[in-house]
């Protein structure tokens, strides 16, 4: 199917003047020119203009219509006072580029960047790389004379590249664009975590640059399946996907139905299979497909996927003619993957080809700075999903984000349970307020689930009546933290939070080794 051309471009206020009367046919003008090419016909014109130029944009519309009698012409009224002003230029651009309605698979975009400023010209170039315009840039040119032969007013036309090394004013503007979508990935969350911000920053520039395979890995709770929807939106608003998002949990995934549900089958493949499924592979063509869970894909699954990754291409369960899918692939785990790998569960070469891209999230336990502004976004979610306004009192709020910070608060479940835990205290505030009993019940409620009174603490590997009570209280916060972290790293991480940060190399484990070490202790001791 031929795709629909679509021209976006700016009236020529002198340009597309030239020439009175008849005599106009017989000049080059852009506008009108490019309208003309025999060899790339143009379906519809989006031409913008002053609103001043009324008349200039009338007498444009029916010579066009006079050579190209085929070519739409839409014109868009935008004032703007100094078109010398990049950043009224670029704004009033990326206005037009934001709301329109845009459709990459029936029609193909070329932005005309002969007329205008050169302005205009740069702001063309910089929202068409930016993806805000899913487009080409054309350029037009009046034709070369040859000997006594006239001049064609249909010009020349070709695709074109700018050198935007001097124009270094614009600077700025792209790292507000920048600083727009990473707070879009964090959903306008004040993050503080250093470590937490450079990974969102680098998933940003991946996520507009690269539609190779992403691995997110972390704790369950993370915010795993929550980031990978945002990355899909992100792409989505810049015009780099047309298709939709489609997400399944693999944990949930056995045997034929395992088959079925991601690569679809045919009628009578199996037991039960009464009518055909087209499977979530092919309803993700020319989107993404999000596997959560990736590690618990059976060998067999994972084995086609890898096929369809890398060729595009596989076959439905029962089937033997194969159907292609165009998909960018999103996965996530809580696993280990080179241990598991190492352990036979998981395809080497599959694990090769998805960790082009692998970003580790951390649980809410090894960001405990950013406790206070996520407290702030769950308790806004809640209010916007149930429309109502709650709010903490003074006290009740210092008193939650205190014990939430502290190393008593182990957060299993991540930002999944601290979510839950909001929700609850909203749930049974009187009158909107959250009150301090309510945050005594709350605290109490997540102590009893932490810590269940029928498993009692493992007796500490030294005996602590030989120390003074100050080293006593701090030794079994710090063995509490390791026996509940997963690696010497990530305790270091926790019990170092604030100190690490002023640290241009933190070596959060090596100091929690060296404090071990002064009562005689190893991590494998404490642990």
């Amino acid at each position: 199917m031929n795709k629909r051309r679509v021209v976006i471009g700016v009236l020529g206020t002198e340009l597309d003047r030239r020439g009175k009367r008849a005599n106009r046919m017989k000049k080059w003008r852009p506008t009108v020119g490019l309208c003309m090419q025999e060899d790339m016909p143009v379906d519809r014109l989006e031409l913008l203009h002053q609103p001043t130029d009324i008349n200039l944009v009338s007498a444009v519309q029916q010579d066009i219509q006079q050579v190209s009698p085929k070519t739409t012409v839409n014109t868009h009224a935008i004032a703007i006072n100094d078109p010398w002003d990049f950043e009224e230029v670029y704004a009033a651009f990326l206005d037009f580029a934001t709301h329109y309605p845009f459709d990459t698979g029936h029609e193909e975009y070329l932005v005309h960047i002969t007329t205008g400023t050169h302005v205009a010209q740069i702001c063309w170039f910089l929202l068409t790389e930016a993806r805000y315009l899913p487009a080409s840039l054309l350029q037009t040119s009046p034709a070369k004379r040859q000997g006594d032969e006239p001049v064609s007013p249909a010009g020349t036309c070709s695709t074109i590249d700018l050198d935007l090394s001097r124009y270094t004013k614009l600077t700025s503007r792209f790292q507000h664009e920048q600083q727009e979508s990473v707070s879009f990935l964090k959903s306008g969350i004040e993050t503080r975590n250093a470590d937490f911000n450079r990974t969102i920053d680098q998933i940003e520039r991946v996520a507009l640059r690269s539609s190779a395979p992403v691995l997110l890995t972390g704790p369950t709770g993370a915010g795993k399946s929550f980031l990978a929807r945002r990355i899909y939106q992100l792409r989505q608003a810049r015009h780099l996907v047309k298709g939709q998002f489609v997400a399944v949990n693999c944990a949930t995934l056995r045997g034929d139905n395992a088959m079925s549900a991601l690569f679809g089958h045919v009628k009578g493949a199996f037991t039960g299979a009464l009518q055909a499924r087209s499977g979530l592979l092919r309803e993700a063509d020319g989107g993404v497909l999000f596997l959560d869970e990736i590690a618990e894909l059976g060998l067999d699954e994972q084995a086609m996927l890898l096929k369809a990754i890398e060729e595009k291409t596989f076959f439905p369960f029962g089937s033997d003619k194969e159907v292609h899918s165009d998909f960018q692939l999103i996965a996530g785990t809580h696993r280990n993957m080179h241990e598991w790998v190492a352990q036979g569960h998981f395809r080497e070469d599959l694990f090769a080809r998805i960790n082009m891209w692998t970003f580790r999230l951390p649980g809410l336990a090894e960001r405990r700075e950013d406790i206070a502004p996520n407290i702030r976004y769950e308790l806004e979610r809640y209010a916007r999903d149930h429309q109502a306004q709650i709010r903490f009192d003074k006290e009740a709020l210092t008193r939650y984000q205190n014990f939430a910070c502290s190393a008593g608060a182990q957060w299993r479940g991540n930002f999944r349970e601290l979510g839950s835990s909001i929700a609850r205290m909203a749930t049974l505030a009187e009158q909107g307020r959250i009150t301090e009993s309510l945050v005594d019940e709350e605290i109490a409620r997540l102590q009893a689930n932490w810590n269940p009174s029928a498993h009692s603490a493992p007796p500490l590997p030294v005996d602590i009546s030989q120390l003074d009570v100050f080293d006593q209280r701090q030794l079994e916060t710090v063995i509490e933290v390791c026996r509940r972290s997963a690696t010497l790293s990530q305790a270091g991480r926790e019990l170092f939070a604030v100190s690490r940060q002023k640290k241009a190399n933190p070596n959060d484990a090596d100091r929690l080794r060296k404090y071990l070490a002064r009562f005689g202790l190893n991590w494998d001791d404490v642990k």
